[in-house]
């Protein structure tokens, strides 16, 4: 399984170059259920897995 961990500037731009205010949004709005970052020396990471996994969710979303 891959661990790999993406700063905040690269899950900005996997979602459509969006702003780090969008994000923020996004985590609080229960209904998206936008992954939660990891905090290390306080900054934000996310799994890629799980932003990839969020993203295809909301391709599908999108399509129904």
């Amino acid at each position: 399984m891959e661990r790999k961990l993406l700063p905040a500037n690269a899950v900005r731009m996997m979602c459509g170059d969006v702003s780090d205010m969008t994000i923020w949004r996004w985590l609080h709005d229960a209904e998206l259920d936008f992954p939660k970052p990891i905090y290390i020396a306080r900054r934000r990471y996310w799994r890629e897995a799980e932003v990839l996994a969020w993203l295809d969710a909301q391709a599908e979303k999108g399509a129904a």
